[in-house]
């Protein structure tokens, strides 16, 4: 039976009833056929167990749709919170290839600045050598011109 079904016949005992005939003076009560109201009574249980049916259905139908829906929640949640977990990974990554970047190029800053000192260093020690020893030359050219000049002179 339809979903108007039981109503239908509730709407028709209802009828069935207000057309019965009231006893003489006593509008409250009504003289019914018993075998029409129990006909219809009959019929209105045999509909329930079709309509209580088709209503777990529905019920049924929609727990499932329900818990197809939270399933899809949490599996929506799930893959929020692994992008997220990706996207922090992958943001710590960033960050400490910048770390090791910057430690790399301060090293290297360091290093530079080092090599530049010893190679100054060493540039002024092989300058302070050759002229000590421009110096000791010197000195020899000066004593060779002193005796060239001493021995012309004699």
């Amino acid at each position: 039976m339809d979903e108007t079904g039981v109503m239908a016949l509730l709407d028709e005992l209802s009828d069935f009833l207000e057309d019965s005939k009231a006893p003489f003076g006593n509008d409250n009560k009504r003289q019914i056929d018993l075998n029409t109201a129990l006909d219809i009574i009959a019929d209105i249980r045999d509909s329930f167990p079709v309509e209580f049916a088709q209503a777990r259905q529905v019920l049924r139908e929609r727990q499932g749709i329900l818990e197809d829906a939270d399933a899809e929640a949490n599996r929506i949640l799930e893959d929020a919170r692994n992008r997220a977990l990706t996207i922090a990974s992958e943001q710590e990554i960033v960050r400490i290839a910048q770390q090791q970047a910057e430690n790399i190029l301060a090293d290297a800053r360091e290093h530079e600045r080092q090599t530049r000192a010893g190679a100054e260093d060493y540039a002024d020690n092989v300058f302070s050598h050759i002229e000590s020893t421009l110096d000791s030359l010197n000195d020899n050219v000066r004593r060779c011109r002193e005796r060239l000049n001493n021995r012309g002179i004699r």
